[in-house]
């Protein structure tokens, strides 16, 4: 079993969501080009678990092997912690704006405790709960929640991806007390690539047109670069690397800390925003990304220690 080193987890865990927030503006520009979410997902999923392959057949062939006790819990990972979360995510995204969309997935922090409390019968410090109110109500703040004429099927894919994500943070944790990270990443990735082979239209798939420049719009627009190295980015920075120190994450902190820190992504998605795409930022998303940092903060120190 890995040796837990709660601050290298909490540094895995933000890196992460520094990567998935530069990665929000990647997918925005990819997507102008006319490639469609569920691509993008499939994708990701394809490219993570082909590297993350490569990276066990090096390091750790033995890692391969899965007991029969095992398959249930990879599967059930795969499709509905990786799969289907990344894809409510998308279909959330395409209905609302982003920053609404991330509010409501990351209500997951709220229900990641009560799970473990429930279900496992897990112990959370009281502070916890004070760390999460911070995480929320900068979140509330740095989207500028406005609850008047919101899509409900956008709304209802953001629920969706909060429920979803749930189940990626907890069994992701718990695969994970039997299982290292890059096998972990590895089979939840190809077994998410082989869903969508199955319920998405890949054979649509129209790759000449990742052979044009693609302009990279706000900030940078004058600069233009074919679109196949957008979607290499996409894939190896955008998705395997940040996937990858998420898991990590999860070896050295609970579901909780992991989850309550991966909500920087909002704040980094809002940045890259204003920095790359010349999206303006208000002082009360200022504020709102302070309280967001001030509730990880609060909810690192809350955690048990064994």
């Amino acid at each position: 079993m890995t040796k837990k080193h709660p601050t290298l987890g909490a540094i895995y865990a933000l890196t992460g969501a520094l990567l998935f927030g530069i990665n929000a503006s990647t997918s925005k520009v990819i997507m102008g080009t006319g490639v469609e979410g569920s691509q993008i997902v499939l994708f990701r999923s394809l490219a993570t678990a082909a590297i993350a392959a490569l990276v066990v057949l090096i390091t750790n062939r033995g890692a391969f092997r899965v007991k029969k006790s095992e398959w249930p819990k990879l599967i059930a990972f795969g499709v509905v912690g990786v799969a289907l979360m990344q894809w409510a995510y998308s279909m959330a995204v395409a209905n609302l704006q982003v920053g609404i969309a991330l509010l409501i997935e990351y209500t997951a922090i709220v229900w990641v405790p009560i799970a473990a409390m429930v279900l496992f019968k897990e112990r959370v410090r009281g502070r916890i709960w004070f760390g999460v109110a911070l995480v929320l109500g900068g979140l509330v703040v740095v989207s500028n929640l406005n609850v008047s004429g919101l899509n409900p099927v956008g709304i209802a894919f953001a629920f969706m991806a909060s429920a979803t994500l749930t189940v990626y943070f907890i069994m992701g944790e718990r695969t994970q007390q039997s299982r290292d990270s890059m096998s972990t990443l590895f089979y939840s990735m190809a077994i998410s690539t082989v869903f969508w082979l199955i319920f998405s239209p890949w054979w649509n798939f129209d790759w000449s047109k990742y052979a044009d420049q693609v302009s990279l719009g706000g900030n940078l627009s004058a600069v233009e670069m074919p679109a196949w190295v957008l979607l290499v980015w996409l894939g190896v920075m955008g998705s395997f690397v940040p996937m990858m120190l998420s898991y990590k994450a999860l070896a050295h902190l609970s579901a909780t800390g992991v989850g309550i820190a991966s909500t920087a992504e909002t704040v980094f998605a809002f940045i890259f925003g204003l920095l790359w795409l010349g999206e303006q930022i208000t002082t009360n998303q200022l504020i709102g990304g302070l309280l967001v940092v001030g509730g990880i903060v609060v909810s690192q120190t809350a955690r048990n220690r064994d």
